[in-house]
């Protein structure tokens, strides 16, 4: 089997694999952030506290929508991998090809939805008026540009399918230097305030997407396609999307309590959205260790389940436990001695209250770091199973806890309970996931004894 430039994980220890896979999706993710921690800093930084809040309260609606399509093509790499650990390269190639089809009918369809209608929605949440026009000139550009942020998405959820997590890396690197030069160009040479900070992120994305695409083409014999495999069959299809739609809704379930909590925020004005803003992209900074071992986890279970090999999910998932974990304590202590200066980066000294809000808010997020942890690497690991419609249960969890956060405590005690909004979210999770975890690998085994 011609497999060059992948990597098969159904070999070798779980510990060394894990890590190895895990180290360069860290720093992929690492640039992922820092395509908004750049915006952030300079948009604060730079333009103030009032567009920082206009960026600011777009968050959880972005993360609703790029959410949704961020988690299909999460969704559809699962059936991917698992035929990569199959040894089946004629419906690898099937998969792969029916999923760039759905991609892109949906992406052009969301963009065209959500561009059209973010105005509307942003008003629905609540949005202060001094900042509603910023917000809505950053976010549909973004909206939008749908098709660009799912290309690389996708291009990248092949490739670490097939075991490759480094080429995905080389150009999100790429594409955070693009973002900066540009972020500076068009924010402080051109003056074009925030919509300047949503062009330099398409124009960056479009770069790292278009360089996944022409890589795949190029480096991957296992992906040539023939005639018979571009044949469009309904059976891929249903697969896919059953595969998919559950990925991307549990993201979206999730997304609703974000909304909900960034509508209370809204609520308590420009200083509070500003200190979340910071804050919040302060602690996704920190969180891509997680990111990084979830989506290990995904692939290396997907394979495994390909392969028959249950007894080494367990052996990965405790190996993502030690190093997740161990990593969660060096994070709490950095932050809780030095995240008012980090906050710092992006807010300038004069603001003090944003700058303590900020700093109270990722103090309480870093505390449960730990479940926040488990949250990522089990759900991803019960996804790579291919059980993606109970994974999206956790998310209704989440959603849950900080609907009721949002909409019973925040009104009453203000922004020192919306501090623990995602701290109660994380555990709710996990509180559905640990036994759903035990349940999906009780059914593996019984369906692979009776195959």
């Amino acid at each position: 089997m011609a497999r060059s430039a992948v990597k098969d994980m159904t070999q070798g220890s779980p510990l060394r694999l894990v890590l190895g896979f895990a180290g360069p999706l860290l720093f992929g993710f690492l640039f992922q952030q820092l395509y908004s921690f750049v915006d952030t800093a300079i948009v604060g930084r730079y333009l103030g506290a009032e567009a920082l809040a206009a960026v600011g309260s777009t968050g959880s609606l972005n993360f609703l929508i790029l959410g949704f399509c961020m988690g299909i093509c999460s969704g559809f790499s699962i059936p991917i991998a698992q035929a990569f650990g199959a040894k089946d390269e004629t419906e690898l190639r099937r998969y792969v090809m029916h999923s760039v089809y759905l991609c892109a009918v949906i992406s052009v369809l969301m963009a065209l939805a959500t561009g059209l209608l973010c105005p509307a929605l942003l008003r629905l949440m609540d949005t202060p008026e001094e900042i509603l026009g910023g917000a809505v000139s950053y976010i549909q550009l973004i909206f939008f540009a749908i098709p660009i942020t799912v290309t690389y998405n996708m291009a990248g959820g092949i490739m670490r399918s097939l075991g490759d997590s480094k080429t995905p890396v080389v150009f999100l690197a790429m594409a955070a230097l693009i973002n900066i030069a540009l972020d500076v160009t068009f924010i402080l040479v051109f003056r074009l305030g925030v919509f300047g900070a949503a062009l330099a992120t398409v124009i960056s994305q479009l770069a790292s997407g278009a360089g996944c695409v022409i890589v795949i083409i190029k480096r991957y014999p296992i992906l040539r396609m023939t005639r018979d495999d571009m044949k469009y069959r309904p059976f891929f299809t249903r697969q896919l999307l059953g595969m998919g739609i559950p990925f991307g809704l549990q993201y979206s379930i999730t997304a609703i309590g974000s909304v909900m909590m960034q509508t209370s925020v809204n609520g308590l004005g420009t200083i509070a959205v500003a200190a979340v803003t910071a804050g919040g992209k302060l602690s996704a900074f920190f969180a891509c260790v997680f990111d990084a071992l979830a989506s290990t986890m995904a692939t290396f279970v997907g394979q495994n389940i390909g392969a028959r090999k249950l007894e080494r999910i367990d052996q990965g998932l405790r190996a993502a436990g030690v190093i997740g974990t161990m990593y969660c304590l060096m994070a709490i202590t950095v932050i809780w001695l030095w995240g008012d200066r980090l906050v710092g980066l992006f807010i300038d000294a004069k603001e003090a209250d944003v700058i303590a809000l900020a700093h109270q808010f990722i103090k309480c997020n870093s505390a449960f770091y730990i479940p926040l942890l488990f949250v990522n690497i089990v759900r991803f690991s019960i996804q790579g199973m291919g059980f993606t419609k109970l994974a999206m249960f956790a998310g209704m969890a989440e959603m849950v806890a900080r609907t009721l956060v949002a909409v019973a405590f925040v009104p009453l005690f203000g922004f020192a309970v919306a501090c623990f909004a995602n701290p109660a979210a994380w555990i709710a999770a996990d509180l559905f996931l640990f036994p759903c975890y035990i349940r999906c690998m009780r059914h593996m085994r019984q369906r692979m004894r009776l195959a």
